[in-house]
């Protein structure tokens, strides 16, 4: 995967690993982003992180950040 290529475009999905610690609520941590193949059939994943053992990985779109959000 290029990193040229990527640096130019936003990606379609943000990574999360999504692990529960036995109570209802579930952690979320970003650990990468997925971009589009330009053919439409396949993604390229890029990972900050690894997930930790046993939690589910998670692709979730990316959204525009509002103005004046952090």
């Amino acid at each position: 995967m290029s990193n040229k290529q990527t640096a130019k475009t936003l990606p379609a999905f943000r990574v999360y690993s999504v692990a529960r610690n036995g109570e209802k609520k579930a952690s979320w941590a970003e650990i990468g982003a997925a971009w589009r193949h330009k053919d439409g059939k396949g993604f390229n994943l890029q990972f900050a992180a690894r997930p930790l053992e046993g939690a589910a990985i998670v692709l979730r779109t990316v959204e525009p950040k509002k103005a004046g959000a952090l």
